[in-house]
């Protein structure tokens, strides 16, 4: 028994040492991502800790700004010209006026609406997630009637590309959700304008570089006692480009008026 007892305590002792022994000669290592261990070779890739992307995303869009001047009659039917400036920013697909310049007309905010949708159909760019902001630098008066439809659209596609308009080029015209751009009044007044103020290209809708007027004649004739006298409206046209002295073009769609604003 004493044998047994002495033989039991040596092997415990042993067992001590020995856990004793391996316990100092370990080295503890602790691996932090995208570090190798050292169980890892040389030039062994360990998986990234952060998310990562297969697909490509979609091409980030330029917000911008575009700035177009507009021709417009005023109210003793004289020509003249104010500018307009789109800007698109991140947003929730809102249409924005300048706050300073509450004044505009129910037609003119429909042609806004018109030449947003116009610009997103052109450019195939959601705007659900993009703010449109229409700033008029004088009296936003001016731009009343839908005759500015055209350089509303314009300046929106524009805006949406972040692309500078050639500012020696101006249009008038309505709009439509087609993207066609229809006739307007005061051709020849706002040629006028626009050369005035250093315009070389005067863009109009189709069939309208040439204006007829129709020219009032009156002729009397006495017969005895009585005079009668008839009226008689005789049209006469007019070569505007030859009139008010500046290059025109026609054009029927926002398509053809793009190529002569983008650079």
């Amino acid at each position: 028994m004493k044998e047994n007892a002495i033989i039991l305590i040596l092997l415990i002792v042993f067992l001590i040492g020995v856990s004793t022994f391996f316990s100092s000669n370990t080295e503890t290592s602790i691996e932090t991502p995208g570090e190798p261990g050292p169980e890892s070779e040389p030039g062994a890739e360990l998986e990234p800790n952060i998310t990562t992307y297969t697909e490509t995303p979609p091409a980030a869009l330029k917000y911008g700004s575009a700035t177009i001047r507009v021709p417009a009659v005023d109210n003793e039917g004289n020509g003249v010209v104010t500018s307009l400036t789109v800007d698109s920013n991140a947003g929730e697909g809102r249409t924005l006026v300048n706050i300073d310049q509450l004044l505009f007309w129910v037609d003119t905010q429909y042609s806004i609406q018109t030449a947003k949708l116009v610009a997103e159909n052109y450019t195939d760019v959601d705007l659900s997630e993009i703010d449109l902001v229409y700033s008029i630098d004088t009296e936003a008066y001016l731009i009343e009637g839908p005759s500015a439809g055209a350089a509303l659209t314009v300046a929106t596609i524009a805006a949406i590309y972040n692309e500078t308009l050639n500012s020696t080029v101006m249009i008038t015209g309505t709009i439509t959700p087609d993207a066609s751009i229809g006739p307007v009044g005061g051709i020849l007044e706002k040629a006028t304008a626009a050369k005035d103020i250093g315009a070389s290209l005067f863009i109009v809708p189709a069939g309208q570089a040439t204006q007829t007027y129709y020219r009032q004649e009156r002729t009397c004739e006495k017969i005895g006692p009585i005079t009668y006298c008839t009226t008689e409206y005789v049209p006469e046209t007019i070569d505007i480009e030859e009139q008010a002295g500046i290059a025109m073009e026609e054009v029927s769609n926002i398509g053809e008026a793009l190529k002569y604003f983008l650079k």
